[in-house]
């Protein structure tokens, strides 16, 4: 399925039905007084979380949303019926805001949640309403209200408890694979990743957690370099990020480019609780590795990262540890985690 995280539709709320005029004339009863009743409510146009949706592609088809105009007011007092709500399905960690000024309309992050992005109008009401001592046979009714109509811009903010970031080719989508369900696409290359990638680590108590996997970063990504800073924004939920860098690089160079990119955009990322994986341990000798891991662990002191773990998410080396550290910066038991086979 395509991964789509920004949208712009058209959404449109019912009418109001109008109020009726009308006088009751029954047997018995010829003149029984003004009796149009009131129109139905136009209906509401509501997004609403499944979370079994991780994508707007829907929203790319069917650009225009339209809920359904109340009914008008009938004589004897019947009230028109309402119109139908239009109940509109979007993925969890979705953003509404109105196009034309800025405005956030919902944030809808809980399965189940839901939010009216436009109101319909409301219905007329019908000559029944405006009788008195000085007129008693009105022929006046209201017309109903207009439903609100508007451009509105979604984006789509993947709910994941931590993230993976780091320059192309660093091996996240290798390690997401490695600790997760997830099958990202992986190969030898950079940019292998172009879109989010959402996995989930089973713990073996149980519990578990949810990873994302951020396309790579290069210096000056929040400028709009290389894949910019399109998908930054998706770690805005994020509690807990895994700085992943190659050993067989320059894992010092790396960490600073991708921390200066992340606090460029938003200073508070930069302060989330952190983890440092130093990735491929398998291309390099035992010896160098520890080198570098010491020289991390000092430049980790100084941005208050938490810990520094060596790993091979090839090979699948040093990944227990890691998990273990994740899970207990966010809250969960230090249970090893179940990797795939």
């Amino acid at each position: 399925m395509k991964f789509v995280d920004e949208a712009r539709v058209f959404v449109a709320a019912g009418k109001g039905g109008d109020g009726a005029i009308a006088f009751l004339r029954e047997k018995y009863r010829p003149f029984g007084g003004p009796a149009g009743g009131d129109g139905g409510r136009g209906g509401d146009v509501i997004f609403e979380v499944n979370e079994g949706l991780a994508t707007l592609l829907d929203f790319k088809y069917n650009p225009r949303l339209v809920a359904r105009d109340g009914e008008a007011g009938r004589g004897k007092q019947q009230y028109g019926r309402a119109g139908g709500d239009l109940v509109v399905r979007v993925p969890p960690g979705t953003l509404v805001f109105d196009e034309q000024s800025g405005e956030p309309l919902a944030d809808l992050v809980m399965p189940g949640a839901r939010a009216i992005v436009a109101h319909g109008g409301m219905g007329g009401k019908g000559n029944m309403h405006f009788i008195s001592s000085t007129r008693r046979a009105p022929r006046i009714a209201t017309p109903g209200g207009a439903g609100e109509q508007r451009w509105i811009k979604i984006e789509l903010r993947l709910v994941a408890d931590a993230g993976l970031v780091g320059l192309p080719n660093a091996g996240k989508s290798t390690l997401l694979a490695a600790v997760s369900a997830a099958h990202p696409k992986i190969a030898p290359y950079p940019f292998t990743t172009l879109t989010p990638n959402l996995g989930r680590v089973q713990l073996a108590d149980g519990a578990g957690f949810s990873v994302a996997d951020i396309p790579g970063l290069i210096e000056g990504a929040h400028l709009g370099h290389g894949l910019g800073i399109r998908f930054l924004r998706h770690l805005a939920r994020t509690r807990v990020l895994v700085y992943v860098l190659d050993l067989s690089a320059d894992p010092e160079r790396d960490f600073l480019t991708v921390r200066g990119a992340l606090a460029a955009f938003d200073p508070m990322l930069s302060r989330r609780p952190a983890l440092i994986a130093l990735n491929k341990l398998d291309l390099v000798d035992a010896a160098r590795a520890g080198e570098i891991g010491r020289a991390l662990a000092s430049l980790a002191d100084q941005y208050a990262i938490e810990s520094v773990f060596v790993i091979s998410a090839e090979q699948r080396l040093g990944l227990e540890p890691l998990v273990a550290a994740m899970a207990r910066l966010l809250g969960l038991s230090a249970a090893e985690a179940r990797c795939p086979s």
